[in-house]
């Protein structure tokens, strides 16, 4: 642990105010690991010659092999300022689009981040992303500028030119920045104004205040900025970095001018006055040279000028000699002169010092957690906070005090769960023999060695003996055999345990201690009913259970140590929770606690692969290890599809070879294969095209072509039970005649769809809120949630505007698929009144006592909304699910005279007819007449010739089965389309191989949105989008034609309608001259459809060979 022993960071531990939990977030390559290099040097844990090369808390091979980390790791380190010593809990975090649930992870466990920038490259995509997530967890971010060596070596940037470039980089910075922190200020000023309106009788002379806080509140200690003291300006890979502070106190003694005036005025359009030794403003409009650039830059600029440029020896010792620091000898004969600048910048300017003192001043402790995040983690799903139980609400003191007493509440949430080598867990861990066993072991040995000889020497006497000792080995060979054991039992121990990443927020954790394990969906209030303890056994509670922290390790980077206890406000991990914790989960001692919030994932597992291994028989295996990989990796999912097939689904292409390589080499440790990608797609229907392929416009015979379409495809259906109207129109009659629908396909609006994809948590919130309306319970709904649903029906009141569209909101029957997807059920049915979806709103019309009709199709109302539900979850084109379609149900006409028991299930029906046979078979004498009559009569009612719909089953089937079929037919009846995954691709690259970047998107079916150049800068930043299809080997294919001077990003963005009709085939003659017979190779969406269908088993329309007579057929078939 090198010069901080353990005893000392336990010591550290139970100090709350001088803990700071951080992590480290950045785009790719901007250098974050290396600054945590650095960091970790600083406690004498490795080299400092070793810091960015090393790596080490990259401890992965294949993060060493690619150069980037694919893992959050954190580590403890030891900081001295002064007479004050911090504990610094650091947690360094991947950059990488694909692994950004790693960040995720680590900014729950976090009060505060460092946000690494790239001096040359600026904010980047993912730099954007990553201070979102620092603001949504409300945490507060520092900020280090780092490689600004490259603006002197690469950019050849003067001194002046270089703070232009700084100034900028800020501005991006804030850019983002504003946006976040304006939303929380925004919606206090309103809640504010709402309680003052609720408190004041209105007037006529009232005035209005029209200002939202904004310009009132003091938010300037949250951006960034130098002279705020949360700026650093570093290259970590030099060795060096600075605030304004280091050299505002270095120049305060050197100019007799007062440190906190250099602090406000290092920074910023101010200049030295040197006749009047004085600081002026208004350096830019006088033509002179920023204080910054005068007293900061140009002594970098000159000692890179002297070091690595001229390498001027006599200039180099002259610095040396002025800065009082100390180069050894083999440092200035190095032939690399950036080994001697490094020597120099490290002792003169070291980036861990500015560093580690902007975190300890400006970062926050444990202690200063603020109530709102509090609030935040615990409200959990929709309920307001002060709408849970008061003991609830009492452990907010525990949170704020970050209480470590003996009756405080222990109170933890994991984040995620890893794994580790058995081998390297602490007692596991190779230690020094002792003399005593040192002998033990010799003796071992001579023993083992006196058998063997014993062993050759009966061998050699007999042959027979030879054989029976190799076939059974029970007397001649003891020690072989149980060597052979013990190599059997080790190669089964040797498997990987998992570590539970985790933080206290309140309480001590003691080793072996027993603490329930929340679910998500757990409600403290059941809990607090049972008035269950921890250590009883566990409770008949739903979504709760018990479970025994068997270890406690402190985390350092690659290693761990083992601890007894930890305090609150402290990163730990908890060894035991493997049977226990699936991902993440809130741990306590007390069953008032609620779970927290679930954590907040940037990227969307999208890339599917099948697995099976190589070898049948070694199934269980890869069931064993995909378990595994679930619970190891936070953002993988596993499935088991209805074919059987196991399918692993990542976020992008480098995170996927990341499992396949954990699944193999890992979790399951066998040889597996892995299907092609499954490309995902969503189907649709679009407003009849006005023009065909080649521009020419259509007509009516159109509409006739797709109509003639449909009823060839529903050939072998009765054409008394499907009528198919010319205007798109399905009508469906259910096979005994009770009932009958008619359904019409609309498109939506692309808006609307956005609208609904974007807001899915929230309607799946306001299913869960109707349901428990059903229900009977009353759901008290956050004033957050209640606005954003209310919100959420008025832009959808404003999109749907139109004739067609007129109080469609208000008649939403349902969403689909799952109940929060984008398509919606319309009642369109004249004189069926239901309860709005929006009923949760308080302004639902009540339904009254309606005629038979209607209470019938009341009775059957799930039964159309689970038939929509099946249809909208696949589709008839390749059985993806749809996208953006409003099925309007026009007519639903069913008798008021259904039979009660055809009202049932078919579970219902086996039920009665079961207690129908048990009353018959009984014979019992002291039946009475009327009961055996009865029991008659029931089984008369079940017997197929009781009614014409028995053989049918059940009607509430037969409509789920005629309103999905009336869905599809209804889909089919409109143009179709497919609509493609999109990624947004977001590419740095330099001038010179800007062409061949445009050639592999172009060959890609890409589409760039915009480019430009960024200032001061040769890079060119390029946005496109991508499909997701043509994106495998993007990334690798890019590079190799650029020469590695060019990489993307590839991050999830939207779906996309891809405008070519799949059924579409030429007609007329100049389609035929301009696409060919076939007309196959111009439509890539039939190869897209045709492949997943393929691929599904589904039936495809294709001619393998069209003329077997050709000559040119009959020789390739040789």
């Amino acid at each position: 642990m090198g010069h901080t022993s353990l005893d000392k960071i336990i010591e550290l531990q139970r100090n709350p105010s001088n803990i700071r939990n951080l992590c480290i977030l950045a785009h790719v390559d901007h250098g974050k690991t290396t600054l945590a290099d650095c960091l970790v040097a600083s406690n004498g844990i490795i080299s400092s010659r070793l810091a960015g090369k090393l790596r080490y808390l990259d401890s992965r091979e294949d993060e060493q092999i690619r150069g980037i980390t694919m893992k959050s790791s954190a580590i403890s380190l030891h900081y001295r300022n002064g007479d004050q010593e911090y504990l610094l809990n650091l947690i360094d975090s991947p950059g990488h689009v694909d692994f950004s649930s790693e960040v995720s992870t680590a900014v729950r466990l976090c009060d505060g981040a460092i946000v690494v920038v790239d001096a040359v490259e600026g904010v980047c995509p993912q730099t954007q992303a990553v201070l979102r997530q620092a603001w949504l967890e409300n945490i507060r971010p520092v900020l280090v500028i780092n490689k600004i060596d490259r603006l002197i070596t690469e950019l050849k940037l003067t001194s002046q030119e270089a703070y232009t470039h700084l100034q900028k980089i800020l501005e991006q910075v804030r850019g983002p920045t504003t946006v976040v922190l304006q939303r929380p200020l925004l919606e206090r000023a309103e809640k504010e104004k709402e309680e003052e309106k609720e408190g004041e009788t209105l007037t006529g002379d009232q005035v209005y205040d029209w200002s939202a806080g904004l310009e009132e509140a003091d938010d300037s200690h949250l951006y960034f900025s130098p002279d705020q003291g949360n700026v650093v300006f570093a290259s970590a890979i030099d060795g060096w970095g600075f605030s304004i502070q280091q050299f505002a106190h270095i120049y305060s003694q050197r100019m007799g001018i007062k440190a906190e005036v250099l602090l406000r005025t290092l920074w910023g359009d101010f200049y030295l006055n040197a006749k009047a030794k004085k600081i002026m403003k208004g350096a830019q409009a006088k033509g002179k040279k920023p204080l910054f650039v005068q007293l900061v830059l140009d002594n970098i600029w000159s000692l890179y000028d002297a070091v690595v440029t001229r390498r001027d020896k006599e200039k180099v010792e002259k610095v040396v000699t002025s800065l009082g620091v100390k180069v050894m000898a083999r440092d200035s004969r190095h032939s690399d002169p950036k080994v001697l600048l490094t020597a120099i910048c490290s002792q003169w300017l070291p980036v861990s010092q500015a560093v580690l003192l902007m975190v300890c001043e400006k970062l926050p402790s444990p202690l200063d957690m603020a109530a709102e995040r509090v609030e935040k983690l615990m409200s959990v799903g929709v309920r307001r906070f002060d709408s849970l139980p008061e003991q609830t609400q009492e452990l907010n003191k525990a949170f704020l005090q970050c209480s470590s007493g003996e009756n405080a509440p222990v109170i933890v949430f994991v984040s995620k769960m890893f794994a580790v080598d058995t081998k390297a867990l602490p007692h596991n861990r190779q230690r020094p023999l002792t003399q005593e066993e040192i002998a033990q072991r010799r003796e071992l040995a001579r023993q083992r060695h006196a058998d063997r000889m014993a062993a050759d020497q009966t061998a050699a006497e007999s042959h027979e003996d030879l054989t029976l000792s190799g076939s059974m080995p029970q007397e001649g060979q003891p020690a072989g055999l149980t060597k052979m054991e013990s190599l059997t039992l080790k190669e089964e121990e040797q498997r990987e345990t998992f570590i539970a990443f985790a933080r206290v927020y309140s309480g001590v954790v003691k080793k072996g201690q027993r603490v329930f394990v929340l679910g998500p969906k757990y409600d403290p209030t059941q809990g607090l009913r049972m008035g269950c303890s921890a250590s009883d056994c566990v409770p008949e509670v739903p979504h709760l259970s018990c479970c025994s922290m068997e270890s406690i390790y402190l985390l350092m980077g690659r290693e761990l140590e083992e601890l007894e206890e930890v305090p609150a406000g402290n990163v730990l991990g908890i060894g035991g929770l493997e049977e226990c914790v699936l991902k993440s989960a809130t741990l306590s001692t007390s069953p008032a606690c609620p779970p927290f919030t679930p954590l907040n994932f940037e990227a969307t597992p999208i890339v599917r692969v099948a697995i099976e291994p190589k070898h049948p028989s070694e199934m269980p295996k890869l069931v064993r290890g995909m378990r595994l990989l679930n619970q190891a990796d936070p953002c993988a999912e596993v499935l088991i599809q209805e074919t059987g097939e196991h399918v692993l689904v990542t976020a992008g292409e480098v995170h996927l070879q990341r499992c396949l390589d954990d699944l193999r080499d890992r979790f399951a440790k066998i040889e597996i294969s892995a299907s092609k990608p499954i490309i995902p797609f969503r189907e649709t229907v679009v407003r009849p095209p006005k023009v065909d392929m080649v521009n020419e416009e259509l007509g009516r015979q159109q509409k006739v072509a797709i109509i003639h379409q449909v009823k060839e495809a529903l050939q072998g259906r009765s054409s008394d039970t499907l009528h198919v109207d010319p205007s798109g129109l399905v009508t469906l009659t259910t096979p005994n005649r009770m009932a009958t629908i008619s359904v019409r396909a609309i498109p939506l609006p692309q808006e609307v769809t956005c609208l609904l994809e974007s807001s899915s948590e929230l309607i799946r919130t306001l299913e869960q809120v109707n349901m428990s309306l059903r229900e009977g319970k009353n759901l008290d709904i956050s004033l957050g949630t209640l606005e954003s649903l209310i919100k959420l029906k008025a832009q959808l009141e404003n999109l749907l505007q139109g004739r067609k569209w007129r109080t469609t909101v208000e008649r939403i029957w349902a969403f689909g698929p799952r109940r929060y997807g984008p398509n919606i059920l319309l009642n369109s049915v004249e004189g069926y009144e239901r309860p709005s979806v929006w009923q949760c709103l308080g302004r639902s019309d009540s339904v009254g006592e309606a005629p038979a009709q209607a209470a019938v199709r009341r009775d059957f109302d799930n039964s159309i909304i689970s038939g929509f539900q099946l249809a909208t979850l696949s589709g008839p084109m390749c059985e993806e699910p749809l996208m953006g379609v409003c099925f309007s149900i026009e007519r639903w006409d069913i008798q008021s005279s259904v039979p009660p028991q055809n009202r049932d299930s078919l579970q219902d029906l086996l039920s009665h007819q079961a207690s129908a046979e048990s009353k018959l078979e009984s014979g019992s004498e002291t039946s009475t007449q009327a009961e055996g009559t009865a029991a008659v009569t029931t089984w008369a009612t079940f017997r197929p010739e009781a009614t014409s719909a028995d053989c049918y089953g059940p009607v509430s089937g037969q409509l789920i089965a005629a309103m999905k079929e009336a869905c599809r037919h209804a889909f089919q009846a409109q143009p179709q389309r497919l609509m493609a995954a999109m990624y947004t691709c977001e590419i740095m690259a330099t001038a010179e191989v800007l062409g061949r970047v445009y050639g592999v998107l172009g060959k890609r079916e890409g589409r760039v949105l915009h480019e430009e150049m960024k200032e001061g800068t040769d890079m060119f930043s390029i946005k496109a989008v991508l499909p997701v299809a043509e994106s495998f080997g993007f990334a690798d294919e890019i590079r190799k034609r650029t020469s590695g001077l060019a990489s993307p990003q590839l991050v999830f963005s939207h779906w996309e309608v891809i405008s070519s009709d799949p059924y579409w085939v030429p007609t007329t003659e100049e389609e035929y001259l301009h696409f060919g017979e076939k007309a196959d190779s111009a439509n890539q969406v039939l190869k897209y459809m045709n492949a997943v269908r393929r691929r599904k088993g589904l039936y495809v329309e294709e001619k393998i060979v069209e003329h077997a007579e050709k000559q040119r057929t009959l020789s390739k078939n040789k």
